[in-house]
């Protein structure tokens, strides 16, 4: 039986085969058992105080239902539910550490589809549960859980103030105003609808928003960080000096310079770490990215002098190398950035805010700015109806590889890997040429699906 985490939380069609009520309930449960485990909690039963968990959603319809279902399982295990409604992952993140709640749970399925939703939780100080503490909640599920009667079920309480407390949070990492720059904000009709406007308005912007009319159901539908064409036609009608883009729960930035051109992940973190590299903020001269990173981001950072560590795809492979090394910089193409010392996972209002205030302390723009890095030419391709399993292992997928890799030399390289989110399998190719990247890359995808067709 497949494992039922992914690379971020359990995550598939809501109301599907995986994420059901039933499920959600079940995954609330299990968590109640072995994340109330250890010193912290037995003080807190020591004091006469039940275990708290900190739980919040995204805006899709569906999150209604799960949470509610993650509420009932908690509250029957024992445990006071503080119900943050709708606010960002990153917020829920951060509250579980401010409110020193035993974890948290955040139902949001970001960038995916409305139909979709996922479920992932937080340990203690609002980090992502390493992958054998996952394996330990999902080996409960089924066995005997937490059932107290009496007084000792869990309240369900509704967190009001669990948005200011993250808009304060947000606005204390910033040194400068941000006066004099005008920025279009796309929240991806997501969970950065409320607090995102309201903080760059607080840090002294001027503030244009898209995208901020969630209902339910528009959430990543055509806008935000996945469809940027809304952005950077809003960014070149009100002449704005650059567009910000929010995924469905608001844990990636993507931006857009004044001419309308996307600037990435890789970009953004090549500006961020050459800007705290300066300040001499940027611990042991080193950034954190994955193996889907742009060629053009490490070429840029060792000319810069600036080590780069790659780690698997997925902000909690970046976030668990930046805690083994004690570093303070990570983050994904993507836009999953992660500030060590803000915050405990990707931030896209955080990221956003920061990319602003560079802008201020150095009067420049986006686009000099993200000038630090050329781009080389990268191609992505999906390959879905294929098994998975048999990646690694066959041989006409591996001979393909192997032909595009002696062509590419050193001025390219090729990743294959299965993603964690969804049931594909995913072809990168980068070249020093547009042209043979679309070329290998097609080449390439032929063969997994010649070879691996399901």
């Amino acid at each position: 039986m497949p494992r039922l985490f992914g690379t971020d939380g359990v995550r598939g069609l809501a109301n599907g085969e995986i994420i059901t009520a039933d499920l959600a309930l079940g995954l609330a449960q299990a968590a109640a058992v072995v994340l109330t485990q250890g010193r912290h909690a037995d003080e807190n039963r020591a004091r006469g105080r039940r275990p708290r968990a900190v739980l919040a959603r995204d805006p899709r319809v569906s999150g209604e239902f799960i949470s509610a279902a993650v509420a009932a399982g908690l509250a029957s295990s024992g445990i006071d539910v503080l119900d943050a409604g709708v606010v960002p992952t990153p917020a829920a993140a951060y509250l579980v550490g401010d409110t020193g709640a035993d974890f948290g749970v955040m139902v949001s399925a970001s960038h995916n589809p409305m139909p979709d939703n996922g479920i992932k939780f937080f340990a203690l100080g609002g980090v992502k549960l390493p992958d054998e503490v996952e394996d330990r909640i999902e080996a409960a599920l089924g066995l005997p859980h937490l059932l107290p009667t009496g007084a000792g079920v869990g309240r369900i309480r509704r967190f009001s103030d669990a948005e200011d407390r993250y808009l304060l949070h947000l606005l204390s990492t910033l040194d400068v105003s941000l006066d004099g720059i005008h920025v279009v904000l796309d929240c991806a009709h997501g969970a950065a609808a409320g607090v995102s406007p309201q903080v760059f308005t607080d840090a002294g912007a001027t503030v244009t928003v898209i995208g901020a009319d969630p209902d339910g159901v528009n959430i990543n539908d055509g806008i935000g960080s996945t469809h940027l064409e809304q952005l950077q036609a809003k960014v070149l009608e009100v002449g704005a000096d650059l567009g910000i883009a929010h995924d469905g729960d608001a844990d990636r930035c993507l931006a857009v310079d004044a001419e309308g051109r996307v600037v990435d992940g890789d970009q953004l973190m090549a500006v961020l770490a050459v800007a705290m590299q300066s300040r001499g903020e940027l611990t042991g001269d080193t950034l954190v990215a994955t193996v889907m990173s742009n060629l053009g981001l490490r070429i840029a950072m060792q000319e810069r002098g600036i080590r780069v560590l790659e780690t698997a795809v997925g902000d909690r492979y970046v976030l668990e190398a930046l805690a083994e090394h004690d570093l303070a910089l990570g983050g994904e193409q993507s836009g999953h950035i992660v500030f060590r010392r803000h915050a405990t996972t990707g931030d896209g209002i955080l990221t956003g805010l920061q990319i602003v205030a560079e802008m201020v302390r150095t009067g420049r723009s986006l686009a000099e700015l993200a000038g630090v890095m050329t781009v080389l030419p990268q191609v992505l391709v999906n390959v879905s109806g294929v098994d998975r399993a048999l990646l690694g292992e066959d041989a006409g997928v591996r001979r393909a590889v192997e032909a595009a890799e002696a062509e590419l030399g050193d001025g390219g390289r090729v990743l294959l890997r299965p993603s964690g989110t969804e049931p594909l399998v995913r072809v990168m190719v980068e070249a020093t040429s547009q042209a043979t990247a679309d070329r290998l890359a097609a080449d390439i995808a032929d063969a997994v699906r010649a070879n691996l067709a399901v």
